[in-house]
C-alpha cells in the first residue's frame, strides 16, 4: 500500500493528495485519463459531494447544524457568482435546517379537518436508493409497494406474469390510486401460462389503466420485473429485481429487489423510463381490452400445454427491425438498381423463410387484384411443410398454397411449394410457361449448381427470383452468386441472430497453435492446400505434436468430453482421416466424412454423434453442408480459413439451437500466419457493433460481442493476431502490400470498387491514409503523379465517403464530366445548393473565400487534377452502388437538396439551407428565423466512451415514430426558446431532426448526421432542461432504428 492508495483499479478524481502520492513514488505505474467533458458535471459533483459529506461530518458539537448549513450556503453563493445564473440565488438552505416531507392541497382532503391524519409515505427513503432482500429487519416488499402506490401520481409495472394471489394484495390501493386520477400502465406476457386470466381481467376494470400483453413469448423473451412510481415532486422511485406480481414474490419469497430513486440515481431512472416507453410503444406488446379475454385464455392454455410453444394463429406477425432491414435492402436492389434476382445469405435457423414470406406479402400488396403466382422450391419435404406453415401464418390465410412432394398433390399450381425432385419427375417446366410464376423462391440455393436446378432456372422468367442460402461458397468452385450478378442482396449477421436468440451463443477460445505457417506457400488469396495438408499430416513430428496439442486443448476447455458433439474442419481428406485416427488413439471416438461420403453414411454419422456413440466428425471445408446437426456443441477450426464467408458458414453449423445446448464451444487454433491472412475481418464479423476497431476490442476484452458470447485468446495467439493486424489492411503499409499483389491474388482488375469488395473493406479505411491513386502509385502499380490540389482532395475524399443521397450523387455524376460546359446562371436553385454542398465538402469554405470567381470555377480548378478528378467520380459511383435503402425526397419542398434518411455533415446541412458560415455553429440547435426552421443536431452518446449511462438516456427514439430529446440545461418551458418549441406549429416553425450515434466514427473521423425528417411537438416534462417528445412525420427505417433506440430487446 502506498499512502492510503492500494494497488488496483480506480475511477477516482485525482486530487492534490493523490497527485503528490503518485509523484513521490516513481516506481508506481499510474494510469490516468482526462475527465470526459460531457461527464464532467456528474463526476466532479459526485466527488464534491463526498468531500462535502466528510467536511460536514467534522463539524460537530453545539450549533453544528447551523455551521453545516453555513458552509453549504457559502458553496451555493460561489456557484451563483461563477455561473451568473439567478436560479442559484434561491437555492441557499433555510437557516432553520428543515426537510420538506409533503405538500397537501387544503381543499377536498381529510387533512383539512384532521391535521393529525398521517401522510402515507414509504418507510424507506424516496431520496436514497436501497436493497430489499427479504431480511427480517427491513419493511416487507408488499407493504412498501402499497405505500408507494398511495403516494404516486403515475405507475408503470413490467412483469413476466401476474398472479391473482399477488394482485389482490395490492388491488385496493390500485383502485384508490386510479380512482383519484392516477394513471397505471402494465406490461406482461403469457409466458409459460403463468399469468392468471382473472388478474388481468380485474386490472382491466380499473379506471385510467392500460394493459399490454405479449402473446408471442418465443420472440419477446420478457423476464424483467420492475415497478416504477412517478411523482410530480421529482421524488420518483422504482423497484427492479426478481419479484413478479405474485403472493410469494412480494410477501415471503427470498427475492432481491433494488429500490432506485430519481434523486440519487437519475441516470438509472432515465434508463428505466426510456426502456419501459420503448417496450410500451413496440408492436410486440398488444393492447388488452375486455374483448380479448378469450384470446388471453387460449394463449395461456396453449403455453401450459405446449410448454412455452405459443400458437402462431394467436397473433399477427410483423417483421423485427433486423428483418425489416433485409426487406428494405431488397427493395433498394429492385427500385434503385433494377435487380430483380436477389440472394439472401444467412445461417440456418435465422429466419430466411420468414423474410421471404414478408417479401412475398409486400409483392402482393404492390400488385393488388393479380394472381401473384408463387413457386417455392426446396429439396426436403420437411422444409416445404415448415415453409408453407410460415407463409400461411404471415399471410393470415390458412388456405394459402399447396404442397407438391411425395404423396401430396396440389389442387392448384398458383401457389406451389414443390420439391426439386418432384419438379424434375413431374416435368413441371413442360406444363407451365416461362412467365407463369411471378415470384420464385429457391431455398438452399447453393444446390442451384446441380443440373435439376439449372433446368428450373433456365426455364422460368419470374418478376422476382429470390435465393436463400447459408452457404454461398462451394468447394467445387461453382459460383452460386453469379446467378445474381455477383451480388448478395442482404445478409443476416450472426451477432444479430444470436442477440435475437435465433442462434446459440458461443464461447470462442483462440488456442495457440504449435505450427508456424510463414513458410507455407500463399497463392491467389490462400495457403496452398497441398502444402498445408502435408504439414498437418505427413510431417509426423509436427503433425503428431499438433494433434496432441489439440486434444489437450479440448480437455482444458470442454466441460465434459462425454457430452461433446463436435465437428472438426480440416484442410483435406487426408487431414480429416488423420485427425479421426489420432482422436481414436486418445480414446475419443471419432470418424471423418468427405465429399465422397454418401447420404446413408452421413445419416448414420449424424445419429452416432447425436446418441453419443462418437464425439467428433472431421469434415473438409464446406462439405459440411451435408452435416446439418443442431445438437453440435463444439467446433474445431483445425486449419486457417481464408474466406470470411466459409468461416461464418462453418461457425453457423454449430450455432443451431437445440434443447439442452447452453452454448457452442469454439476452439480456433491460431499460429503464426502469412501477413496477408486477415484475422481482423473474422473478429469484426462476430461483433454486434463497435465504435472502435478490432485492436481496441481485443485490448478491452471484446465488449461488443452478442449477449451470452465470449472470446478468450491465449497469450501467444493474441500476440500472433496483433502482429497480423499491424501488417493488415488497417495500416497504410498493409494496404500498399495488398494493392501491389491484388491482380495476381484476386484474378480481378485493380479498381477501387474491386479492391474494397474483395477484401470486405469499408471505403473510409482507404481514405484515412491517402487517396487510392496515391496508394497505387506507392505500390508501384501506376506511374507516380503530381497534382496541384492533392492535399485538399485527399482530405475532401474522406468527407465524400459518407455521402449516400442518390439524388445528390446522380446530379454530381451528370455534371462533373461536363463541368467545362456548365453555365452557372442556368442552374436551378436546388442544383446550385448541391454544388455549394460539394464546395464545402471539398474545400470547407465558400468559393469566394477560396478565391474562386464562382462555384463552377472551383470545380474547373479541381478538374486540373486529372487523376484525382476521375477518382472523385469513382468514389461517387461506389457510394451510389452501395446505397442499401430507398431514400425519400425532402419533406421541406422541391428546392431543398436534403433527402430523408441520408447522411450529411454539419456543413452540408447548413449550406443546403443557405447558411454559408457553418463553422460558426457550435450549439446543438441552430434556429434559422428567415426560413422558420429549428435544426436539431443530436448526438446520442455525447461522451467519448462507448457506454456512458450519464449521457446516453437523454436523446433516443422511443419507437419508429417518437423521439425523446432533452434541451440544454438553461432552457425552461416558459422561455422564448421553450415556447418556440412547444408552439412551433402555431408560429409556422418546423423542427428538423438530424441524429448521429457518436461524435466520432470507427476511424476517428467526425461522424455524419442522419436526417430523420420534420417532427411535431407531442408533450414535454420538466424545465431547465426540458424533456420533449417529438413525433416524426416519416417513420425511422429499420436500418437506423437499432441505432437510435438502443433499448429494444
Amino acid at each position: 500500500m502506498i499512502g492510503m492508495l492500494k494497488p488496483g483499479i480506480y475511477e477516482q478524481v485525482v486530487n492534490k493528495a493523490i497527485a503528490n502520492t503518485i509523484s513521490d513514488h516513481p516506481d508506481l505505474i499510474s494510469l490516468t485519463g482526462t475527465i470526459d467533458k460531457e461527464e464532467a458535471p456528474k463526476i466532479l459533483s459526485t466527488y464534491l459531494a463526498s468531500v462535502l459529506e466528510k467536511g460536514l461530518s467534522n463539524i460537530t458539537g453545539d450549533g453544528s447544524i447551523g455551521a453545516q448549513v453555513g458552509l453549504v450556503n457559502n458553496l451555493v453563493n460561489i456557484i451563483a457568482q461563477v455561473t451568473d445564473e439567478a436560479v442559484f440565488d434561491g437555492l441557499s438552505v433555510d437557516e432553520q435546517a428543515k426537510q420538506l416531507l409533503a405538500l397537501i392541497e387544503r381543499k377536498d382532503t381529510i387533512h383539512t379537518i384532521n391535521k393529525k391524519k398521517e401522510v402515507i409515505r414509504p418507510e424507506t427513503s424516496i431520496a436514497q436508493s436501497s436493497l430489499f432482500t427479504g431480511a427480517v429487519h427491513e419493511p416487507s416488499m408488499m407493504t412498501e409497494l402499497k405505500k408507494e402506490i398511495a403516494s404516486s401520481d403515475r405507475i408503470d409495472m413490467l412483469v413476466s406474469f401476474i398472479k391473482w394471489s399477488g394482485l389482490r394484495l395490492l388491488l385496493d390501493e390500485l383502485k384508490e390510486f386510479t380512482w383519484r386520477g392516477g394513471k397505471l400502465r402494465v406490461i406482461t406476457t403469457s409466458y409459460m401460462g403463468a399469468t392468471d386470466a382473472k388478474a388481468i381481467e380485474e386490472l382491466s376494470k380499473l379506471e385510467n389503466t392500460e394493459i399490454k400483453v405479449s402473446y408471442d413469448t418465443k420472440r419477446t423473451r420478457l423476464h424483467a420485473k420492475t415497478y416504477v412510481f412517478y411523482r410530480e415532486t421529482g421524488f420518483s422511485t422504482a423497484y427492479v429485481g426478481s419479484s413478479n406480481l405474485s403472493n410469494v414474490a412480494i410477501s415471503s419469497g427470498l427475492e432481491w429487489n433494488v429500490k432506485v430513486t430519481a434523486q440519487d440515481l437519475p441516470e438509472t431512472m432515465r434508463k428505466i423510463r426510456a426502456t419501459f416507453d420503448s417496450y410500451w410503444n413496440s408492436s410486440e406488446f398488444e393492447v388488452y381490452n375486455k374483448d380479448q379475454g378469450d384470446r388471453l385464455a387460449r394463449a395461456l392454455r396453449s403455453e401450459r400445454l405446449s410448454n412455452g410453444l405459443s400458437m402462431l394463429a394467436l397473433f399477427d406477425i410483423s417483421p423485427y427491425p433486423y428483418q425489416q432491414e433485409i426487406l428494405d435492402k431488397l427493395e433498394a436492389e429492385r427500385s434503385i438498381r433494377n435487380r430483380y434476382k436477389n440472394l439472401i445469405v444467412a445461417a440456418t435457423g435465422t429466419g430466411k423463410t420468414v423474410i421471404s414470406a414478408f417479401d412475398y406479402k409486400r409483392f402482393c400488396k404492390d400488385n393488388p387484384g393479380k394472381p401473384n403466382r408463387l413457386l417455392f422450391v426446396a429439396h426436403r419435404e420437411e422444409i416445404l411443410k415448415q415453409s408453407l406453415a410460415t407463409f400461411r401464418s404471415i399471410l393470415k390465410n390458412q388456405n394459402f398454397g399447396d404442397l407438391f412432394v411425395r404423396s401430396y398433390r396440389p389442387d392448384s399450381l398458383d401457389h406451389l411449394f414443390v420439391s426439386i425432385q418432384t419438379f424434375q419427375s413431374q416435368a413441371l417446366d413442360e406444363t407451365t410457361t416461362p412467365d407463369f410464376y411471378d415470384f420464385i423462391i429457391v431455398d438452399e440455393f447453393h444446390h442451384a449448381a446441380a443440373p435439376t436446378y439449372q433446368k428450373l432456372l433456365d426455364h422460368y422468367t419470374p418478376k422476382i427470383l429470390l435465393g436463400l442460402t447459408a452457404t454461398p461458397e462451394r468447394l467445387d468452385g461453382k459460383n452460386v452468386v453469379s446467378y445474381f450478378d455477383d451480388r448478395i442482396a442482404a445478409e443476416i449477421r450472426l451477432p444479430e441472430a444470436i442477440d435475437r436468440k435465433l442462434l446459440s451463443p458461443f464461447q470462442y477460445f483462440g488456442v495457440t497453435d504449435t505450427v508456424d505457417l510463414n513458410d507455407v506457400k500463399w497463392t491467389r488469396g490462400s495457403y496452398d492446400k497441398t502444402e498445408l495438408s502435408n504439414l498437418y499430416t505427413i510431417n509426423q513430428l509436427v503433425a503428431e505434436r499438433r494433434a496432441d496439442n489439440i486434444v489437450r486443448s479440448i480437455q482444458k476447455y470442454v466441460t465434459d468430453i462425454d457430452d461433446v458433439k463436435g465437428l472438426g474442419f480440416c484442410v483435406s481428406v487426408a487431414h480429416a482421416n488423420f485427425m479421426a485416427e489420432h482422436f481414436n488413439k486418445w480414446g475419443i471416438p471419432s470418424i471423418s466424412l468427405t465429399g465422397e461420403s454418401d447420404d446413408g453414411e452421413r445419416d448414420t454419422a449424424k445419429q452416432r454423434l447425436v446418441n453419443g456413440e462418437i464425439k467428433f466428425i472431421f469434415v473438409v471445408d464446406i462439405y459440411n453442408e451435408g452435416v446439418d446437426i443442431p445438437e453440435v456443441n463444439t467446433v474445431l477450426f483445425l486449419r486457417p480459413t481464408e474466406s470470411l464467408t466459409i468461416f461464418l458458414q462453418q461457425l453457423g453449423r454449430g450455432l443451431r439451437l437445440s434443447e439442452g445446448k447452453e452454448c457452442l464451444t469454439v476452439l480456433d487454433f491460431i499460429g503464426q500466419a502469412n501477413k496477408r491472412y486477415r484475422f481482423e475481418e473474422k473478429f469484426e464479423a462476430l461483433l454486434s457493433s463497435s465504435a472502435k476497431g478490432v485492436r481496441d476490442e481485443i485490448k478491452n476484452g471484446f465488449i461488443s460481442l452478442p449477449k451470452g458470447c465470449y472470446i478468450q485468446l491465449e497469450p501467444k495467439a493474441k500476440e500472433y493476431i496483433f502482429d497480423n493486424i499491424n501488417a493488415s489492411l488497417g495500416r497504410k503499409s498493409g494496404i500498399i502490400t495488398r494493392i501491389e499483389s491484388f491482380e495476381e491474388e484476386s484474378g480481378l482488375s485493380l479498381s477501387l470498387s474491386n479492391f474494397l469488395s474483395y477484401y470486405h473493406m469499408d471505403i473510409r479505411s482507404i481514405y484515412t491514409h491517402a487517396t487510392f491513386s496515391r496508394l497505387c502509385a506507392q505500390a508501384g502499380v501506376i506511374d507516380d503523379f503530381t497534382e496541384p490540389d492533392e492535399d485538399t482532395l485527399s482530405k475532401g475524399f474522406e468527407r465524400l465517403c459518407t455521402i449516400d443521397s442518390r439524388r445528390w450523387i446522380d446530379f454530381l455524376l451528370r455534371i462533373l464530366p461536363n463541368i467545362d460546359k456548365v453555365n452557372e446562371s442556368n442552374l436551378e436553385a436546388i442544383e446550385h445548393r448541391m454544388l455549394q454542398m460539394l464546395q464545402f465538402t471539398i474545400w470547407q469554405k465558400s468559393a469566394a473565400e477560396c478565391g474562386f470567381a464562382s462555384i463552377i470555377d472551383g470545380l474547373r480548378r479541381l478538374k486540373r487534377n486529372t487523376r484525382l478528378y476521375d477518382e472523385l467520380q469513382e468514389i461517387l459511383r461506389y457510394q451510389l452502388d452501395h446505397i442499401d435503402f430507398v431514400d425519400q425526397a425532402s419533406d421541406l419542398g422541391p428546392k431543398c437538396p436534403l433527402d430523408l434518411h441520408c447522411n450529411y455533415s454539419r456543413d452540408q446541412i447548413l449550406v443546403a439551407m443557405d447558411f454559408l458560415k457553418p463553422s460558426s455553429v457550435r450549439e446543438g440547435v441552430k434556429y434559422l428565423p428567415d426560413k422558420e426552421l429549428d435544426i436539431f443536431f443530436i448526438t446520442l452518446n455525447k461522451s467519448d466512451k462507448d457506454y456512458s449511462p450519464t449521457t446516453m438516456y437523454k436523446d433516443y427514439s422511443i419507437n419508429q415514430w417518437l423521439f425523446h430529446w432533452q434541451s440544454q440545461s438553461t432552457t425552461s418551458a416558459d422561455s422564448p426558446t421553450g415556447r418556440r418549441y412547444i408552439h412551433h406549429r402555431e408560429k409556422g416553425n418546423r423542427i428538423l431532426l438530424f441524429v448521429r450515434e457518436s461524435k466520432k466514427d470507427a476511424f476517428g473521423r467526425t461522424k455524419a448526421y442522419t436526417y430523420l425528417g420534420t417532427a411535431e411537438y407531442v408533450e414535454h416534462e420538466g424545465s431547465r432542461p426540458m424533456s420533449i417528445t417529438w413525433k416524426l412525420n416519416t417513420p425511422i427505417p429499420a436500418k437506423y432504428l437499432k441505432k437510435t433506440n438502443q433499448l429494444t430487446m
